[in-house]
């Protein structure tokens, strides 16, 4: 697996090598946003905004949150 970081600002950093996971973590207003893979068994993304908001699953799971949205309980 590889990761690559891009800006608005014309800055990349590509071909980051991993072998099991990788994260990108961002700084906004004083909380983090965080994204997570990790290829150990099947594909896992974790999705991070602050502490207490979190989705993890597999990518199956992520493409089906994203096309069906997420339902109100």
């Amino acid at each position: 697996m590889t990761g690559e970081i891009r800006t608005d600002y014309d800055c990349e950093a590509t071909g980051m090598p991993a072998q099991r996971w990788a994260e990108a973590v961002f700084q906004v207003e004083g909380e983090e946003i965080v994204l997570e893979v990790s290829v150990e068994k099947n594909v896992i993304v974790s999705i991070m905004a602050g502490e207490d908001a979190v989705w993890k699953g597999t990518l199956e799971g992520l493409k089906k949150l994203l096309k069906e949205g997420i339902k109100a309980r």
